[in-house]
């Protein structure tokens, strides 16, 4: 595979609870052929461990996969500044229905929410959302609130198979790669970037999930 222009330093990817954080470890993979130079670590929200083995996680990044618990840490430990200062590029992805509002109303209740309210990096956001949620007007006013905010880059949903209904509809998250490049050309200062939905394209996973 072809090894990419470098444009980011410190990449933290964070999989939340919904079902196409499964595919994690093809992305872990993606990412080190891609960028084999760029310092890459890794978090996961305790719903996500349901999907994703942090072992597994931890054995194919060579890295100690960060857990968003506060029960994780010793007295001592600061996670969410270390994490904050560390990355200049925060992906969350997939990101569910609960990360996508937590993060738009400034909630920081775990570890991984402070640092991701306070930190300077970029922070990238592919939501994956229940069929229906759309058509929320709450959920319509969340991703407004980040697509306007400074510093985040919003991924549009693209079609996905529903867990639970086996139908296509929009929802799914936009890949990893995909995510990535928005970010990229954000920081160079692309206009109107991530602002049209994907295609018709089908997404790799499904939605479903939790938090």
């Amino acid at each position: 595979m072809e090894e990419q222009q470098r444009d980011f330093e410190r990449i933290l990817v964070v999989g939340t609870g919904a079902l196409g954080v499964a595919f994690l470890p093809f992305w872990i993979n993606w990412l080190g052929n891609s960028f084999p130079d760029i310092e890459k670590r890794f978090a996961l929200t305790r719903s996500a461990c349901r999907f994703v083995s942090p072992d597994a996680v931890a054995v194919l990044s060579g890295k100690e996969v960060f857990i968003d618990d506060w029960n994780a840490f010793s007295g001592v430990d600061v996670p969410h500044v270390d994490i904050a200062e560390w990355a200049d590029l925060i992906l969350v992805h997939p990101a569910t229905l609960n990360f996508v509002g937590r993060f738009a109303l400034g909630v920081a209740d775990t570890p991984l929410m402070v640092a991701l309210q306070t930190t300077r990096a970029l922070v990238g956001v592919a939501p994956s959302l229940p069929p229906g949620a759309l058509g929320s007007p709450v959920v319509q006013g969340h991703l407004a609130a980040l697509r306007e905010r400074p510093g985040v880059v919003l991924a549009p949903t693209i079609p996905a198979r529903s867990a639970r209904t086996g139908e296509v509809e929009d929802g799914g998250s936009a890949p990893l790669n995909e995510l990535y490049d928005l970010c990229v050309a954000h920081q160079k200062g692309d206009a109107g970037v991530g602002t049209d939905v994907a295609g018709d394209r089908v997404g790799a996973g499904v939605t479903g999930g939790s938090s």
